[in-house]
């Protein structure tokens, strides 16, 4: 790819530029029509060459009205281009003309490839318990171009920035590019975690939590491929999660250690503190540089799963025997005042049949104005015939999407059968 275009990149946006001599509206007047207006003359070719010297902020606004099927061919005509693209810049002014679109990213992977179930999102993509199915799931599998460089990371988290999908393991990170279907080895974390939380704030990754031993944060650049601790949190945690909204990495829920706690990345208990689930979340200002106060979600209980969308923080609290969906207004700068008020909104209406207990997970992604709960692990098959109860029509991969806006919760296509116990995540472009 060279570092910058050439007019011949341009030929086929410039032909939208100029009248066509073919069209019924040129062949109408054929008066006005002259050699001048035709795409391939000399004046067009200027104004091709001038448009690869626009300084970057005008190319952005150009570029930023391109129809989203067309960005990923955009992306390979240049380095330049491609940098832009992938901007949090080209994001923000996509976000504020209402262009940017929307995508959630399921990913499972096995030792020889990665698979990929994606869905959108729209009005009609949300269907009764009675016609859930997978056909509006689209499934990919990817082959890595170099066998010996294939190495998926143990216990992964997954975090996005605009096409681009960072496989997080303990020793381990990859890129997956959703535009040209490629995966790439990256730097891997300077710490070794396993369990938590991950989150992009700003077109950067954040990472937290992962162990008694591990209290450092830390921050990856992806423009320069390079890992830094930038933070060290009051306590650890581990198996936390997490997420961001308007400039904060919250790091929510997990077992909550003392310096004394478990190794629980080694599987020892000696000298252990009492171990709970923390119930609460903290905030660190990425601007700042600096940790706010915690907050704790009401009622108690294990975080099981949350996410941010539309502003808010959406966290599923598990009970024992019953779960609670809750809402954390994480618009700081809205005017409004409600930073950090809580809220108790409707909860997830499972099957009938599902029992809840320690033995199923759900995975939490918000897309867009809408909370997607994914039943992730624990066989429901496997927990209703131990209990003797009817198991036909469930199984993992039970999909609900909650409506932000018209606060109601609806049933979803199932996701496929080859997707087992993925990753979820937004994917913007």
């Amino acid at each position: 790819m060279s570092e910058s275009c050439n007019s011949r990149h341009f030929s086929w946006l410039m032909k939208s530029c100029f009248p066509n001599p073919n069209h019924s509206a040129s062949a109408a007047q054929p008066s006005t029509f002259n050699n001048s207006d035709c795409p391939y003359n000399s004046s067009a070719v200027a104004v091709a060459a001038a448009i690869s010297s626009l300084p970057d902020d005008l190319l952005l606004e150009c570029l930023t009205r391109v129809p989203s099927s067309s960005l990923p061919s955009l992306s390979l005509v240049c380095r330049r281009w491609s940098r832009l693209l992938l901007s949090p810049s080209f994001s923000l002014l996509r976000r504020r003309r209402g262009l940017l679109r929307h995508t959630l990213f399921a990913l499972s992977a096995t030792d020889s490839a990665l698979f990929s179930a994606t869905l959108r999102l729209h009005g009609s993509d949300s269907v009764s318990d009675s016609d859930s199915g997978s056909s509006l799931w689209t499934v990919s599998a990817f082959l890595p171009e170099d066998d010996d460089l294939w190495t998926f990371p143990s216990h992964a988290r997954i975090s996005s920035i605009g096409p681009r999908i960072f496989i997080v393991g303990r020793n381990a990170t990859l890129r997956y590019d959703t535009w040209t279907g490629t995966v790439t080895a990256k730097s891997p974390m300077l710490l070794s975690r396993k369990k938590f939380a991950i989150a992009a704030v700003f077109g950067r990754i954040y990472v937290a939590g992962g162990g008694p031993r591990t209290t450092s944060v830390e921050e990856y650049d992806p423009e320069e491929d390079k890992w830094r601790v930038v933070a060290t949190a009051s306590r650890s945690r581990f198996g936390c999660i997490g997420a961001s909204a308007d400039g904060i990495f919250y790091v929510i829920g997990g077992l909550k250690l003392g310096a004394s706690g478990n190794d629980l990345s080694r599987g020892t208990s000696a000298g252990a503190e009492a171990h709970v689930y923390a119930s609460s979340m903290d905030l660190y200002d990425v601007e700042s540089r600096a940790w706010l106060r915690s907050r704790t979600v009401p009622g108690g209980g294990c975080v099981v799963a949350a996410c941010a969308a539309a502003g808010f923080i959406y966290v599923l609290a598990s009970h024992a025997v019953e779960l609670s969906f809750w809402r954390f207004d994480a618009r700081r700068k809205s005017g409004g005042g409600g930073f950090g008020e809580w809220r108790r909104i409707r909860s997830p209406p499972l099957p009938a049949q599902v029992r809840v207990d320690s033995t199923v997970r759900f995975s939490c992604a918000g897309v867009g104005d809408k909370v997607v709960l994914i039943q992730v692990s624990g066989c429901i098959d496997d927990l209703l015939r131990r209990s003797g109860r009817s198991t036909r029509g469930l199984k993992e991969g039970l999909v609900l999407v909650y409506d932000t806006a018209a606060e109601e919760w609806n049933r979803a296509a199932d996701l496929p059968e080859i997707i087992r116990r993925p990753a979820c995540v937004c994917v913007e472009c």
